[in-house]
């Protein structure tokens, strides 16, 4: 018989695992940060840090909002294995400029209600790469013709798009939507949970710090002129974390460019 370490299998200053749970229900449950748990618990919060990041909860991102349960994180092997597709609205800027350019009491007499431009997007899981236009609805007949469009733009970077991912939205419900998918298998998310498509959420979400409301635009043609060179600097030259800093171009061997 072979002599067992006498070294602890635990280390003797990891803190007690009732204080672990503890520290780990409250995120759970309230989604405060280390600084507020550790004040209720009375420990660092630099110790409520270490154990949030051994268990994955080290950030609330990563956490389910509606069940507060750890997001699993995916990315699918190769490109067209699963595209991501969404529709973002996006207020128009009248002419002359909205409140950025003159302040939301300035022009009392403005016409409230522009109308709204919707941008239609198809992510690939894997490379992150993004085709996306601004349309004026999100109509199926709308949303149908997008995808013939963004699948001969993925077919001519040399992807085939095998499976597609969408929301519960009508246009994506519809016959006219199925019938332009053709052989492509369409997934859709958990109602409540969108989340599940979240990579074409955080690109929304990106674009609306970087292009939508970066800059003072005067018009919404001046802003829409401004979308295609953003486009392709996210798709050729911008880092992408998830991506070690390289951008979507980096995993896709025949990219072409994209002006739309």
């Amino acid at each position: 018989m072979a002599n067992r370490s006498s070294r602890p299998h635990r280390s003797p200053r990891r803190t007690p695992t009732r204080t672990e749970r503890r520290i780990i229900k409250v995120r759970v449950i309230r989604r405060w940060g280390p600084a507020r748990i550790g004040f209720l618990l009375g420990l660092h919060p630099s110790t409520v840090h270490r154990v949030l990041a051994r268990y994955g909860l080290a950030r609330l991102t990563w956490l389910d909002r509606a069940t507060g349960r750890n997001v699993r994180r995916y990315e699918h092997a190769a490109p067209g294995d699963l595209v991501h597709v969404d529709v973002k609205k996006i207020g128009r800027i009248p002419d002359g400029g909205g409140w950025r350019v003159h302040g939301r009491a300035a022009r009392p007499n403005r016409k409230r209600g522009q109308g709204y431009t919707f941008l239609h997007t198809a992510l690939d899981d894997h490379s992150r790469l993004a085709y996306s236009e601004l349309l004026t609805d999100e109509r199926q007949e709308t949303a149908a013709a997008f995808w013939t469009r963004a699948a001969t733009y993925f077919a001519g970077c040399g992807i085939t798009v095998s499976r597609v991912l969408t929301d519960n939205g009508s246009c994506y419900r519809s016959r006219a939507f199925a019938a332009a998918l053709g052989n492509v298998v369409h997934k859709r998310t958990r109602p409540y949970r969108p989340q599940t498509n979240g990579k074409v959420e955080r690109f929304h979400r990106t674009l609306a710090d970087e292009w939508a409301y970066a800059a003072v635009y005067n018009s919404d043609a001046e802003r829409a002129a401004a979308y295609g060179p953003w486009l392709h600097r996210y798709n050729h030259h911008r880092g992408h974390t998830a991506l070690g800093g390289r951008p979507p171009a980096s995993r896709v061997t025949n990219l072409s460019g994209q002006y739309t």
